[in-house]
């Protein structure tokens, strides 16, 4: 008896050992190879640059504006995905699984592209009439619009699964609906509100593309003071110590996170979820439904409809010339990109990327849960913290230090086309965690102790066990790990190679040539990479095992 525990304590450090190693050369070598370029640049040690960043009035107001819109964005967020959330778990309508993936589009396009979309409705010359462009409002509703999916993918698919008939019973019992929800419901889905808010803030905390375009000058980040601090001036050491302050920020809220979600870690008494949902029959049911597609309606797909129509505006008027353009303008120069070669590198270093997530964040989870019983040892719940840290780190700063760090020897990468699927695994291993983390707390231990109890292996008792329970929740990492790769930008453009770009790098390309021609054309192939979005995750939807996470 004492030694099953000893050897399940080792089996968690060799499940912990792959992503840990994983992170330390690809994340941690990295940064800390931009972090000494900064503070070492005669090869001794210059912390001038730390005191001057936490005295300096200016940085102190741009790191507290930083910090205070993204608890606003995340609270917002919250507030906003819920009901969509409710709406995925509870009711089955017409187009709900196509949906279902389209709610992704927003989050994997590049952000360039979505700060332009969202100017053509709230810009000066914006459809709403209304110019918000340079205010405050205008990077809340960017960050609701670009994370609106993270809490309803997150929450949803936990929802999805509660047993309705316990909040029928508070009911019946009196409770009245708002009741029944706030003692019954939420303290269920509390895991999950955290793991999305713990996603959703570090993006916002680390937002730099969106707040670039539609908060201007007047809205600053720490991301976009970093940018400005190496490409403009070309001051590594303000950045370094910048980045510095911004991983103290992101490690203390992922410790938080961290505790919040063990501490309110429940035993879920799950049910399928095609048992759960039901077609809204009541006026109440139907008005809910309908006032949920509208506000998506507005908040996403206006948006988004502004981008199409642009990409079928041309100077001569409504037609296909943006996209036929894209495979005859400009051949030959070393500028043209040609889009289904751009598609192709893209699926390939997705496929690649969600590979490497997936495994390494599946033993990750498996390390940082255990068996069940009681709490993760001190260790582990430093691996769940640590292995947070890449999503509050700017993408920008891990491609760079990729570039420099994998450039020489020892270890010489930047030939390589593993380089660029390696840094979105990186960026995406945190989600796999997040998602597979509080499915794997929720299973209830008896079930494994009685497939130990009937002679089951540990092997079998995880195939047959915990494989089916988490199979959804995998599904649903895999999906967001590949969409995540699918729209990454900022580390990409470091580190593709100028024949084998990406989707998101081709969109920079054509936006960074002047002329109306070559907006359309960017518009048409984020056009293309919102349709491809799509039809990844539907086809991920679909090969979901049958039987999977219905027991």
């Amino acid at each position: 008896m004492t030694g099953r525990p000893r050897r399940g304590r080792w089996w968690r450090v060799a499940l912990a050992a792959p992503p840990v190693t994983f992170l330390v050369v690809f994340f941690v070598w990295p940064v800390a190879a931009i972090v000494l370029r900064g503070l070492r640049p005669g090869g001794t040690w210059d912390l001038s640059a730390v005191g001057d960043v936490l005295t300096d009035p200016v940085i102190r107001r741009v790191a507290w504006f930083t910090l205070w819109q993204a608890v606003l964005s995340t609270v917002l967020c919250v507030v906003a995905g819920l009901p969509g959330a409710a709406l995925f778990a509870r009711y089955r309508f017409a187009g709900k699984r196509f949906l279902w993936a389209a709610l992704l589009v927003p989050f994997v396009l590049p952000t360039v592209v979505v700060g332009v979309a969202l100017l053509g409705v709230l810009g000066p010359n914006g459809v709403s009439g209304v110019d918000l462009s340079g205010t405050l409002w205008a990077v809340l509703i960017a960050h609701v619009f670009f994370n609106y999916a993270v809490v309803v993918r997150t929450v949803g698919g936990t929802w999805s699964t509660l047993d309705p008939r316990l909040g029928e019973a508070a009911r019946t019992m009196g409770a009245s609906p708002w009741r029944a929800f706030r003692e019954v419901t939420w303290p269920l889905l509390r895991p999950a509100v955290a793991a999305a808010s713990s996603i959703v803030f570090l993006f916002t905390f680390t937002s730099f593309g969106v707040v670039l375009v539609v908060g201007g000058i007047r809205q600053r980040t720490l991301e976009v003071e970093i940018y400005d601090q190496t490409a403009r001036f070309m001051h590594l050491d303000v950045a370094a110590a910048l980045a510095l302050v911004q991983l103290v920020v992101v490690v203390a809220a992922l410790a938080w996170f961290g505790r919040t979600q063990r501490r309110r870690a429940v035993v879920l008494d799950q049910r399928p979820a095609v048992e759960v949902a039901r077609r809204p029959t009541t006026r109440r049911d139907r008005a809910f439904v309908a006032a949920n597609l509208v506000f998506m309606a507005l908040l996403l797909g206006v948006p988004l409809g502004v981008l199409v129509a642009r990409s079928f505006s041309t100077s001569g008027g409504w037609g296909l010339g943006n996209y036929q353009a894209l495979d005859t303008v400009r051949r030959g120069s070393t500028s043209f990109v040609p889009p289904l070669d751009a598609v192709w590198n893209s699926l390939l270093f997705a496929l690649a990327a969600t590979v490497v997530a997936v495994v390494l964040g599946a033993c990750a989870a498996w390390a940082i849960t255990g068996n069940g019983r009681g709490s993760s040892p001190r260790w582990a719940r430093w691996t769940d913290t640590a292995l947070m840290v890449p999503l509050g780190t700017s993408a920008v700063t891990v491609g760079f230090g990729m570039f420099v760090a994998f450039g020489q020897a020892p270890l010489d990468l930047r030939s390589s086309l593993w380089l660029v699927p390696l840094a979105h695994a990186v960026v995406a291993m945190p989600f796999v965690v997040r998602l597979l983390v509080p499915a794997l707390r929720s299973i209830d231990p008896e079930l494994r102790e009685a497939a130990g109890v009937l002679g089951a292996s540990p092997w079998a008792v995880w195939r047959e066990v915990d494989l089916p329970v988490v199979s959804r929740a995998m599904a649903a990492a895999a999906g967001f790990a590949f969409a995540v790769s699918l729209g990454e930008f900022g580390a990409t453009v470091f580190l593709s190679r100028p024949e084998r770009p990406t989707l998101p790098v081709a969109i920079y390309r054509v936006l960074g040539r002047p002329g109306e021609a070559n907006f359309g054309q960017a518009m048409a192939l984020s056009v293309i990479l919102m349709v491809l979005t799509v039809v990844v995750v539907l086809g991920i939807d679909r090969l979901r095992p049958v039987g999977s996470a219905e027991f």
